[in-house]
């Protein structure tokens, strides 16, 4: 028989170990119950990071469902569940959540929070726009990865490349633009990594540029 929606959420809460906990959310989540929505959320809280994996899997699967009670609930004050939220965002690439992401990208005083927000940026679901709305998001999005490609933060600056170089492929227009940004970072980036992740999206842009 499989547990009803009330008796996992009852479980999570009743939790008295970190092994029971994730237990009790991997359940929770797998249950793909949408009563699971708040519970899953409220883990991101608590300090077990791989509960809290297991909830962002959750709530990725749950995909525009969980999307409002996500912008709803981020906790502003725990910035590492505020970067769990964000990454559940960026899974499920809903563009409702364009603006949470541009501002966590631009501004958030954590580097978890702005990687997982910028390699958001680059794949929300564009497909779901029309093609007038999908010119306009696209270009903010756009916007905010050439700005925070001059993070402070190596691994935020990686994200940038790996969100432009997605944002490239489902924008042929953008490729260009692109291709000439990444050449620019290069010339003056500093990171062994993100020179190697340039170099890569460089080679991926100009197969697409040529063909």
């Amino acid at each position: 028989m499989i547990p009803s929606a009330q008796k996992l959420i009852h479980a999570v809460e009743e939790a008295d170990s970190s092994d029971r906990l994730l237990d009790a959310v991997q359940q929770l989540a797998a249950s793909g119950f949408k009563e699971s929505i708040p519970t899953l959320i409220a883990a991101l809280n608590y300090n077990n990071p791989g509960a809290a994996v297991a909830a962002v899997d959750g709530l990725v699967q749950m995909g525009e469902a969980a999307v409002q009670p996500l912008l709803e609930l981020i906790d502003n004050y725990n910035y590492g569940a505020r970067a769990w939220a964000i990454r559940a965002l960026a899974g499920i690439g809903d563009v409702r959540a364009l603006n949470t992401l541009i501002d966590a990208a631009k501004t958030d005083f954590s580097l978890s929070v702005r990687r997982a927000a910028t390699r958001g940026l680059g794949t929300l679901r564009w497909h779901e726009l029309t093609t007038e709305q999908v010119q306009s998001v696209q270009a903010q999005a756009l916007e905010t990865l050439l700005l925070v490609c001059q993070d402070s933060e190596w691994v935020v600056r990686y994200a940038a490349v790996t969100g432009l170089e997605a944002l490239a492929i489902a924008q042929p227009a953008f490729v260009r633009g692109i291709i000439a940004q990444l050449e620019q970072m290069v010339n003056t980036e500093t990171d062994l990594a993100v020179c190697t992740r340039i170099r890569m999206a460089q080679q991926q842009l100009q197969n697409l540029s040529d063909n």
